[in-house]
């Protein structure tokens, strides 16, 4: 916390009149990451002639700008009590859109999405693998 405070160029007793403590800080953190996905998400889907592209294209680029709170959105249980309300709720309502309304279908590719993407976080491709055909092939298992 004293290094974010410093970050903030705030005094670190003054950050914990905002938040008490990490799991308050992440929870925060961790809403505003899924505020920004739903946003850009139903933009991506607002404007997409392929929504299952349209919604690959989105993860992918959303994880790779931002690798350090993706993880922190997905690598931990979620802390549900301690997130802004319908943050959640906005995050995946698109996807399950992509894919025809079928939340169970939507789960599948999420998985599919996060496993992509977590891999090329963390360099686990070979350096010739064509990450896009790789996306276009795994998406092409969710159309009907």
């Amino acid at each position: 916390m004293r290094r974010i405070a410093d970050q903030l160029g705030i005094r670190a007793p003054s950050l914990y009149k905002h938040l008490p403590d990490k799991r308050t800080l992440e929870a925060a953190l961790i809403s505003e990451g899924f505020a920004e996905w739903g946003e850009l998400t139903e933009q991506a889907l607002r404007d997409a002639d392929d929504p299952l592209t349209a919604i690959g294209l989105a993860y992918r680029s959303y994880a790779n700008s931002h690798p350090h709170l993706y993880r922190l959105m997905t690598e931990r249980p979620l802390p549900r009590e301690q997130l802004s309300p319908g943050v959640e709720d906005r995050a995946q309502r698109p996807v399950i859109e992509a894919v025809g309304g079928d939340p169970d279908l939507a789960r599948a590719l999420w998985a599919f999405a996060h496993g992509m993407v977590i891999l090329e976080i963390t360099n686990r491709f070979p350096p010739d693998a064509d990450l896009a055909a790789a996306w276009e092939r795994g998406l092409q298992a969710f159309r009907p």
